[in-house]
Protein backbone atom coordinates (compact mmCIF):
# COMPACT_ATOMS: atom_id res chain seq x y z
CA UNK A 1 0.00 0.00 0.00
CA UNK A 2 1.31 3.46 -0.95
CA UNK A 3 2.47 5.18 2.21
CA UNK A 4 1.60 8.51 0.59
CA UNK A 5 -1.94 7.49 -0.34
CA UNK A 6 -3.41 9.86 2.23
CA UNK A 7 -1.30 12.81 1.15
CA UNK A 8 -3.46 15.83 0.28
CA UNK A 9 -2.77 16.84 -3.31
CA UNK A 10 -5.34 19.65 -3.56
CA UNK A 11 -7.72 21.47 -1.26
CA UNK A 12 -10.52 23.90 -1.99
CA UNK A 13 -11.03 25.42 1.48
CA UNK A 14 -14.47 24.72 2.95
CA UNK A 15 -15.37 22.63 -0.11
CA UNK A 16 -13.26 19.49 -0.57
CA UNK A 17 -9.84 17.86 -0.39
CA UNK A 18 -8.28 15.47 -2.92
CA UNK A 19 -5.92 12.75 -1.76
CA UNK A 20 -3.21 10.97 -3.72
CA UNK A 21 -5.23 7.76 -3.47
CA UNK A 22 -8.04 9.38 -5.45
CA UNK A 23 -10.24 9.73 -2.39
CA UNK A 24 -12.20 12.91 -1.77
CA UNK A 25 -13.10 14.44 1.56
CA UNK A 26 -16.20 16.59 1.25
CA UNK A 27 -15.96 19.56 3.60
CA UNK A 28 -19.05 21.35 2.31
CA UNK A 29 -22.02 19.57 3.87
CA UNK A 30 -25.11 21.77 4.07
CA UNK A 31 -28.11 20.39 5.97
CA UNK A 32 -30.31 17.89 4.15
CA UNK A 33 -33.94 18.97 4.06
CA UNK A 34 -36.89 16.60 3.67
CA UNK A 35 -39.45 16.94 0.92
CA UNK A 36 -42.93 18.04 1.92
CA UNK A 37 -45.17 21.10 2.18
CA UNK A 38 -43.66 24.57 2.39
CA UNK A 39 -46.12 26.85 4.16
CA UNK A 40 -44.29 30.03 3.18
CA UNK A 41 -44.50 29.45 -0.57
CA UNK A 42 -47.31 26.91 -0.90
CA UNK A 43 -44.99 24.58 -2.82
CA UNK A 44 -45.20 20.84 -2.21
CA UNK A 45 -42.21 18.60 -2.95
CA UNK A 46 -41.58 14.87 -3.14
CA UNK A 47 -38.71 12.52 -4.02
CA UNK A 48 -38.85 9.93 -6.78
CA UNK A 49 -36.25 7.22 -7.45
CA UNK A 50 -35.68 6.80 -11.19
CA UNK A 51 -33.06 4.05 -11.12
CA UNK A 52 -32.57 1.93 -8.01
CA UNK A 53 -29.39 0.40 -9.44
CA UNK A 54 -27.54 3.70 -9.98
CA UNK A 55 -29.33 5.64 -7.24
CA UNK A 56 -30.54 8.33 -9.64
CA UNK A 57 -33.43 10.26 -8.13
CA UNK A 58 -35.22 13.58 -8.51
CA UNK A 59 -37.08 15.95 -6.24
CA UNK A 60 -40.28 17.36 -7.72
CA UNK A 61 -41.73 20.74 -6.76
CA UNK A 62 -45.40 21.50 -7.37
CA UNK A 63 -46.45 25.12 -6.75
CA UNK A 64 -49.82 26.05 -5.32
CA UNK A 65 -52.39 25.77 -8.09
CA UNK A 66 -54.90 28.57 -8.56
CA UNK A 67 -56.73 26.43 -11.09
CA UNK A 68 -56.26 22.62 -10.71
CA UNK A 69 -56.74 21.99 -14.43
CA UNK A 70 -53.90 24.35 -15.41
CA UNK A 71 -50.94 22.67 -17.09
CA UNK A 72 -47.58 23.93 -15.86
CA UNK A 73 -44.34 24.33 -17.73
CA UNK A 74 -41.81 21.67 -16.61
CA UNK A 75 -38.35 22.88 -15.58
CA UNK A 76 -35.55 20.32 -15.10
CA UNK A 77 -32.83 21.68 -12.78
CA UNK A 78 -29.23 20.52 -12.40
CA UNK A 79 -27.40 21.59 -9.24
CA UNK A 80 -23.80 22.82 -9.11
CA UNK A 81 -20.84 21.70 -7.03
CA UNK A 82 -17.98 20.94 -9.45
CA UNK A 83 -19.53 17.50 -10.15
CA UNK A 84 -18.16 16.57 -6.70
CA UNK A 85 -20.43 17.95 -3.98
CA UNK A 86 -24.02 19.06 -3.27
CA UNK A 87 -27.34 17.32 -3.89
CA UNK A 88 -30.93 18.03 -4.81
CA UNK A 89 -32.01 17.66 -1.17
CA UNK A 90 -29.38 19.94 0.38
CA UNK A 91 -30.70 23.12 2.00
CA UNK A 92 -28.89 25.13 -0.71
CA UNK A 93 -30.79 23.63 -3.60
CA UNK A 94 -34.03 22.67 -1.91
CA UNK A 95 -34.55 26.30 -0.89
CA UNK A 96 -33.54 27.71 -4.27
CA UNK A 97 -35.58 25.39 -6.48
CA UNK A 98 -38.55 25.68 -4.11
CA UNK A 99 -38.40 29.48 -4.45
CA UNK A 100 -37.99 29.26 -8.23
CA UNK A 101 -41.00 26.95 -8.60
CA UNK A 102 -43.10 29.36 -6.55
CA UNK A 103 -41.95 32.52 -8.34
CA UNK A 104 -42.18 31.14 -11.88
CA UNK A 105 -45.20 28.88 -11.35
CA UNK A 106 -43.43 25.87 -12.83
CA UNK A 107 -43.36 22.19 -11.98
CA UNK A 108 -39.67 21.74 -11.20
CA UNK A 109 -37.67 18.51 -11.40
CA UNK A 110 -34.40 18.82 -9.46
CA UNK A 111 -31.96 16.07 -10.44
CA UNK A 112 -29.84 14.25 -7.85
CA UNK A 113 -27.19 12.94 -10.25
CA UNK A 114 -24.21 10.78 -9.29
CA UNK A 115 -21.08 12.54 -8.07
CA UNK A 116 -17.43 12.09 -8.95
CA UNK A 117 -14.90 10.72 -8.18
CA UNK A 118 -16.91 7.67 -7.07
CA UNK A 119 -18.85 8.05 -10.32
CA UNK A 120 -16.62 9.96 -12.74
CA UNK A 121 -18.00 12.19 -15.46
CA UNK A 122 -19.82 11.32 -17.76
CA UNK A 123 -22.05 9.71 -15.09
CA UNK A 124 -23.54 13.13 -14.28
CA UNK A 125 -24.32 13.78 -17.96
CA UNK A 126 -25.89 10.35 -18.36
CA UNK A 127 -28.06 10.88 -15.28
CA UNK A 128 -29.10 14.32 -16.52
CA UNK A 129 -30.12 12.85 -19.87
CA UNK A 130 -32.08 10.06 -18.19
CA UNK A 131 -33.86 12.56 -15.94
CA UNK A 132 -34.82 14.78 -18.88
CA UNK A 133 -36.18 11.78 -20.78
CA UNK A 134 -38.12 10.67 -17.69
CA UNK A 135 -39.60 14.15 -17.14
CA UNK A 136 -40.71 14.34 -20.78
CA UNK A 137 -42.39 10.92 -20.55
CA UNK A 138 -44.72 12.15 -17.78
CA UNK A 139 -44.72 8.79 -16.01
CA UNK A 140 -45.14 10.42 -12.61
CA UNK A 141 -48.68 11.35 -11.56
CA UNK A 142 -47.75 14.99 -10.85
CA UNK A 143 -46.19 15.36 -14.29
CA UNK A 144 -49.06 13.57 -15.99
CA UNK A 145 -51.77 15.59 -14.23
CA UNK A 146 -50.16 19.02 -13.88
CA UNK A 147 -47.19 19.20 -16.25
CA UNK A 148 -47.10 20.27 -19.89
CA UNK A 149 -44.47 17.95 -21.37
CA UNK A 150 -44.55 19.99 -24.59
CA UNK A 151 -43.05 22.91 -22.64
CA UNK A 152 -39.75 21.78 -21.18
CA UNK A 153 -37.03 24.06 -19.80
CA UNK A 154 -33.56 23.18 -18.55
CA UNK A 155 -31.70 25.17 -15.90
CA UNK A 156 -28.58 24.76 -13.82
CA UNK A 157 -25.83 26.64 -12.02
CA UNK A 158 -22.04 26.26 -12.24
CA UNK A 159 -21.43 22.56 -13.02
CA UNK A 160 -25.19 22.33 -13.54
CA UNK A 161 -24.96 25.04 -16.21
CA UNK A 162 -22.24 23.00 -17.87
CA UNK A 163 -24.60 20.02 -17.77
CA UNK A 164 -27.34 22.08 -19.47
CA UNK A 165 -25.00 22.88 -22.36
CA UNK A 166 -23.89 19.28 -22.77
CA UNK A 167 -27.44 17.93 -22.66
CA UNK A 168 -28.46 20.41 -25.38
CA UNK A 169 -25.52 19.32 -27.53
CA UNK A 170 -26.33 15.64 -26.98
CA UNK A 171 -29.91 16.33 -28.06
CA UNK A 172 -28.57 17.26 -31.49
CA UNK A 173 -27.19 13.76 -32.01
CA UNK A 174 -29.80 11.58 -30.27
CA UNK A 175 -33.61 11.52 -30.30
CA UNK A 176 -34.70 13.96 -27.60
CA UNK A 177 -37.74 15.84 -26.37
CA UNK A 178 -38.21 19.42 -27.52
CA UNK A 179 -36.64 21.91 -25.11
CA UNK A 180 -38.26 25.33 -25.24
CA UNK A 181 -35.72 27.20 -23.14
CA UNK A 182 -32.44 26.87 -21.28
CA UNK A 183 -31.10 28.90 -18.35
CA UNK A 184 -27.36 28.76 -17.65
CA UNK A 185 -26.59 30.34 -14.28
CA UNK A 186 -22.87 31.10 -13.94
CA UNK A 187 -22.01 28.00 -16.01
CA UNK A 188 -18.64 26.34 -15.43
CA UNK A 189 -16.50 26.28 -18.56
CA UNK A 190 -12.73 26.31 -18.90
CA UNK A 191 -9.83 25.91 -21.30
CA UNK A 192 -6.09 25.44 -21.50
CA UNK A 193 -5.53 28.89 -23.01
CA UNK A 194 -6.30 31.68 -20.56
CA UNK A 195 -8.73 34.40 -21.55
CA UNK A 196 -8.32 38.08 -20.88
CA UNK A 197 -9.76 38.74 -17.43
CA UNK A 198 -9.18 35.22 -16.14
CA UNK A 199 -7.10 34.71 -12.99
CA UNK A 200 -4.55 32.13 -14.13
CA UNK A 201 -4.11 30.52 -10.71
CA UNK A 202 -7.85 30.03 -10.35
CA UNK A 203 -8.16 28.70 -13.89
CA UNK A 204 -5.38 26.17 -13.22
CA UNK A 205 -7.11 25.04 -10.03
CA UNK A 206 -10.38 24.56 -11.88
CA UNK A 207 -8.62 22.58 -14.61
CA UNK A 208 -7.25 20.27 -11.91
CA UNK A 209 -10.71 19.86 -10.38
CA UNK A 210 -12.15 19.02 -13.79
CA UNK A 211 -9.53 16.33 -14.42
CA UNK A 212 -10.21 14.87 -10.97
CA UNK A 213 -13.94 14.70 -11.74
CA UNK A 214 -13.32 13.46 -15.30
CA UNK A 215 -10.12 11.37 -15.45
CA UNK A 216 -10.88 10.49 -19.06
CA UNK A 217 -10.93 14.12 -20.19
CA UNK A 218 -9.31 14.47 -23.62
CA UNK A 219 -7.05 17.50 -23.67
CA UNK A 220 -7.63 18.36 -20.03
CA UNK A 221 -9.61 21.59 -19.76
CA UNK A 222 -9.88 21.66 -23.56
CA UNK A 223 -12.10 18.59 -23.46
CA UNK A 224 -15.16 19.77 -25.46
CA UNK A 225 -17.40 19.05 -22.48
CA UNK A 226 -15.49 21.65 -20.46
CA UNK A 227 -14.50 24.00 -23.29
CA UNK A 228 -17.33 24.30 -25.83
CA UNK A 229 -15.09 26.55 -27.97
CA UNK A 230 -12.15 24.10 -28.13
CA UNK A 231 -10.98 22.90 -31.55
CA UNK A 232 -13.12 19.96 -32.58
CA UNK A 233 -15.96 20.74 -30.16
CA UNK A 234 -19.49 20.48 -31.60
CA UNK A 235 -20.54 23.85 -32.97
CA UNK A 236 -23.03 26.02 -31.10
CA UNK A 237 -25.45 25.55 -33.98
CA UNK A 238 -26.06 22.10 -32.48
CA UNK A 239 -27.69 23.51 -29.33
CA UNK A 240 -31.20 22.08 -29.27
CA UNK A 241 -33.41 24.64 -27.58
CA UNK A 242 -35.42 27.56 -28.84
CA UNK A 243 -34.36 30.22 -26.33
CA UNK A 244 -31.46 30.67 -23.95
CA UNK A 245 -30.56 32.89 -20.99
CA UNK A 246 -26.90 33.05 -19.95
CA UNK A 247 -26.21 34.60 -16.54
CA UNK A 248 -22.91 35.72 -15.02
CA UNK A 249 -21.58 37.61 -12.02
CA UNK A 250 -19.33 40.58 -12.71
CA UNK A 251 -16.83 39.51 -10.03
CA UNK A 252 -17.14 35.78 -10.73
CA UNK A 253 -13.93 33.93 -11.58
CA UNK A 254 -15.97 32.45 -14.46
CA UNK A 255 -17.13 35.80 -15.85
CA UNK A 256 -14.67 35.85 -18.77
CA UNK A 257 -15.59 32.30 -19.76
CA UNK A 258 -19.30 33.01 -19.53
CA UNK A 259 -18.98 36.15 -21.67
CA UNK A 260 -17.02 34.15 -24.25
CA UNK A 261 -19.68 31.44 -24.27
CA UNK A 262 -22.46 33.98 -24.77
CA UNK A 263 -20.51 35.61 -27.61
CA UNK A 264 -19.93 32.22 -29.25
CA UNK A 265 -23.65 31.44 -29.18
CA UNK A 266 -24.68 34.84 -30.54
CA UNK A 267 -22.21 34.67 -33.43
CA UNK A 268 -22.99 31.06 -34.34
CA UNK A 269 -25.52 29.60 -36.75
CA UNK A 270 -27.67 28.49 -33.81
CA UNK A 271 -31.32 28.38 -34.77
CA UNK A 272 -32.63 29.93 -31.55
CA UNK A 273 -35.87 31.70 -32.20
CA UNK A 274 -35.02 35.39 -32.67
CA UNK A 275 -38.72 36.30 -32.56
CA UNK A 276 -38.94 34.84 -29.03
CA UNK A 277 -35.80 36.38 -27.65
CA UNK A 278 -33.05 34.11 -29.01
CA UNK A 279 -30.20 34.22 -26.51
CA UNK A 280 -30.28 36.75 -23.66
CA UNK A 281 -27.56 37.85 -21.23
CA UNK A 282 -27.60 39.17 -17.69
CA UNK A 283 -24.54 40.10 -15.66
CA UNK A 284 -25.05 40.87 -11.97
CA UNK A 285 -22.99 43.91 -11.08
CA UNK A 286 -20.48 43.50 -8.28
CA UNK A 287 -21.44 39.88 -7.56
CA UNK A 288 -19.41 36.68 -7.42
CA UNK A 289 -19.97 33.06 -8.28
CA UNK A 290 -23.50 31.75 -7.55
CA UNK A 291 -24.08 34.61 -5.09
CA UNK A 292 -27.83 34.08 -5.43
CA UNK A 293 -27.51 30.76 -3.60
CA UNK A 294 -25.47 32.24 -0.76
CA UNK A 295 -27.55 35.39 -0.21
CA UNK A 296 -30.93 34.83 -1.89
CA UNK A 297 -32.56 37.82 -0.21
CA UNK A 298 -30.11 40.45 -1.47
CA UNK A 299 -31.27 42.97 -4.08
CA UNK A 300 -29.19 41.50 -6.92
CA UNK A 301 -30.46 37.98 -6.21
CA UNK A 302 -34.04 39.23 -6.35
CA UNK A 303 -33.27 41.02 -9.63
CA UNK A 304 -31.82 37.83 -11.08
CA UNK A 305 -34.79 35.75 -9.95
CA UNK A 306 -37.16 38.27 -11.55
CA UNK A 307 -35.19 38.10 -14.80
CA UNK A 308 -35.26 34.29 -14.80
CA UNK A 309 -39.01 34.30 -14.15
CA UNK A 310 -39.56 36.81 -16.96
CA UNK A 311 -37.47 34.74 -19.35
CA UNK A 312 -39.50 31.62 -18.56
CA UNK A 313 -42.69 33.60 -19.16
CA UNK A 314 -41.35 34.72 -22.54
CA UNK A 315 -40.94 38.37 -21.61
Amino acid sequence: MDADADTVVFEAPAHFRFYKSGRIERLHRPPILPAGDDEATGVTSKDVVLDADTGLSVRLYLPKLQEPSTKLLVLVYFHGGSFLIESADSSTYHNYVNALAAAAGVLAVSVDYRLAPEHPVPAAYDDAWAALSWAASAQDEWLAEHGDSARLFLAGDSAGGNIVHNVLIRASFQPAPRVEGAILLHPWFGGNTFLEGEVEAKAKDMAMIWEFACPGAVGGADDPRMNPMAPGAPGMENLRCERMLVCAGEKDWLAARDRAYYAAVTTSAWRGSVSRGGVAWIESEGEGHVFFLKKPDCARAKELMARVVAFIAGA
